[in-house]
């Protein structure tokens, strides 16, 4: 693959596009593209902007994600954590309808892709791992909430304000309740119905332009818009000239928090969704190997997309799991159903734009209502209830969070929840205490194998983890708490020796090498042997550098689990004047005297 290919990955399929190819991405790109634009209308009003900025985000940065993104099918465009992400950022440092908030989303679309080219460029796609599954889906589905009772004014028909809080929005709602507008109610439900119930019946399809036109026909046919319906208005008919956004120092400081979390969190939607129908893709006829998503390139695609839709006065983008599903459904087959998307796209902004004139603002809150509807999962909460009680805390503590505090608080706690788990289960790895199964050479968790018999006189204790400085203090804290155990009256023999089995520990390195030799020397001093069982190699060179192996004895360095136990045996033996019967090698020991 040459630099070029990798720079461009359009250039990797585009040179080898196969005829029959066509028609499937003319039929996605199609098919995308009607459920793209009430959605890209939808999702602008929403993020505080005029709906026909939702159909400027959905031309160029299509073009751009084709060029430079990894995935051919992904359906790049607004979606709607974004553009909660940005009516929350913006409303902060300017007032909804005027320049200022526009030039500010359109600022904060540049920001957001100026971020995410330079985090792919460095390579820092593996940061989304550091957000686990049940943090993303508390956030998620909390953002959900949000974004469903953001569009109560719509559906009812009243101000109630720019507030995100859940509880504020209820009660300011009722306490209006006398003020809303039946009309603008009734349609909004009726449209709602619509959505779920051909969803459910036909969910392959037009719902949202269904019900759009739907919509649309009956403000005309009954001088709706009359009786307190509102309606979008002028839309403006043309694409926009390209221009550079406003760059204010003042603003993008403060919109810097909103731009690295929409960049992180459209980054992650993207990868779920090209992760969710990578699978559908054919196999390269070269190499037989699926298309490989690749994160860093998934960030340049995002990254040079949300840069493009700047110059056009859109806002930021992500990749909708919803539309991509749809896309990979229709058969899409390359990067040309998103330039068919967006060419779509176009000619509605050329032709069609004066339809959207009498389109209730009622109906766009029921298409988003019912497409977040599905961001809230209740099946993992009853998941984790019954596999993993502890991931559920984090699920639920993000959850929480992003109620009561917003939604980029909300990530912020997602993330801080993420690493306190991920630094905790490091500290605090889990442990073994092991037991021989009779009859056999095989030694198990005591804990789980009731069977097992423990070796007369060892302790042989398990580390399943990396061995370093986070958990140095917790292995010492362990053998201590052992020994102590060992040690209380009516316990048996006292403990000689004390075998680590290393098998799980894949490294070690300079501040727990350092605690093993002061581990060594305290066991020393009580008169205990420190014996190692299968330790690997690279765990081994370490000890052998900084002269640790040396240090305890290469005798007291076992292949396995067994032998170490034996060798222990046998020199605790020694030690307490006891004998061992060489000739049979049992790792029993004789009592002195027999």
């Amino acid at each position: 693959m040459s630099v070029l290919e990798r720079v461009l990955p359009i250039l990797r399929w585009l040179p080898s596009y196969r005829r029959r190819d066509l028609a499937s991405d003319l039929a996605a790109g199609l098919t995308t593209a009607v459920m793209l634009i009430p959605q890209a209308m939808a999702y602008a009003l929403l993020a505080g902007l005029p709906p026909i900025h939702g159909l400027y985000a959905s031309t160029l940065p299509l073009l751009g994600y084709a060029m430079f993104g990894s995935s051919r099918q992904l359906a790049v465009g607004p979606v709607a954590m974004d553009s909660l992400l940005v009516a929350v950022a913006v409303a902060a440092i300017a007032t909804v309808g005027t320049d200022a908030y526009l030039a500010a989303a359109i600022l904060l679309a540049a920001m957001v892709g100026v971020i995410q080219v330079a985090m792919g460029v460095v390579r820092l796609g593996f940061l989304v791992n550091f957000l686990s599954r049940p943090v993303i889906s508390g956030f998620t589905s909390a953002a959900a909430v949000l974004i469903g009772l953001s569009q109560l004014p719509h559906l009812l028909g009243i101000d109630l304000g720019r507030t995100t809080k859940p509880h504020e929005l209820l009660f300011a709602a009722g306490t209006r309740i006398s003020e809303v507008s039946l009309p603008t109610l009734g349609l909004g439900l009726a449209a709602l119905v619509g959505l779920i119930g051909l969803q459910r019946r036909a969910p392959r399809f037009p719902r949202a332009l269904a019900v759009v036109v739907v919509g649309t026909l009956l403000v005309w046919l009954f001088d709706l818009d009359q009786h307190g319906v509102a309606v979008v208005g002028e839309v403006p008919r043309g694409l926009p000239r390209p221009a550079l956004p406003s760059f204010e120092t003042a603003a993008i400081v403060s919109l810097a928090p909103a731009a690295l979390a929409i960049a992180l969190l459209s980054f992650m939607e993207a990868i779920s969704a090209s992760k969710a129908t990578s699978s559908s893709s054919e196999r390269s006829p070269a190499t037989g190997r699926r298309p490989r998503i690749d994160p860093n390139q998934e960030l340049i695609g995002l990254g040079v997309a949300n840069l493009l839709g700047s110059l056009v006065r859109g806002y930021p983008v992500a990749g909708g799991l919803s539309r991509t599903a749809v896309a990979a459904q229709a058969g899409a087959r390359t990067g040309l159903a998103g330039i068919v998307t967006a060419a779509i796209v176009v000619l509605t902004l050329l032709v069609l734009t004066p339809l959207f004139h009498q389109l209730p603002k009622t109906v766009l809150a029921a298409i988003i209502a019912s497409a977040v509807a599905g961001l809230i999962d209740v099946a993992i909460v009853r998941r984790l209830w019954t596999v993993e009680r502890s991931e559920l805390v984090s699920l639920v503590l993000t959850f929480v969070a992003t109620l009561a505090f917003g939604i980029v608080e909300g990530i912020g706690v997602g993330v801080a929840v993420s690493l306190a788990v991920f630094v905790i289960r490091a500290t605090r790895p889990h442990t073994a205490l092991l037991g021989r199964l009779p009859g056999t050479e095989v030694y198990r968790n005591l804990a789980r194998f009731p069977e097992a018999v423990a070796p007369a006189g060892v302790i042989v204790v398990r580390i399943d983890a990396q061995f370093y400085f986070g958990n140095v203090d917790f292995l010492d804290r362990t053998i201590d708490r052992l020994l102590t155990e060992a040690a209380a009256p009516g316990t048996g023999r006292p403990v000689g020796a004390i075998v680590i089995d290393a098998s799980s520990i894949n490294r070690l390195d300079s501040s727990a090498d350092a605690a093993l030799h002061e581990i060594h020397g305290e066991l020393h001093e009580r008169g205990i042997g420190l014996f190692f069982a299968s330790v690997k190699g690279p765990v081994r060179d370490m000890m052998d550098r900084s002269g640790l192996r040396e240090l305890v004895g290469a005798d007291h360095f076992a292949m396995t689990v067994h032998d170490a136990v034996t060798a222990a045996q046998a020199w605790n033996a020694i030690a307490q004047g006891q004998k061992t019967d060489v000739r049979t090698r049992r790792t029993e020991t004789i009592p002195a005297g027999s």
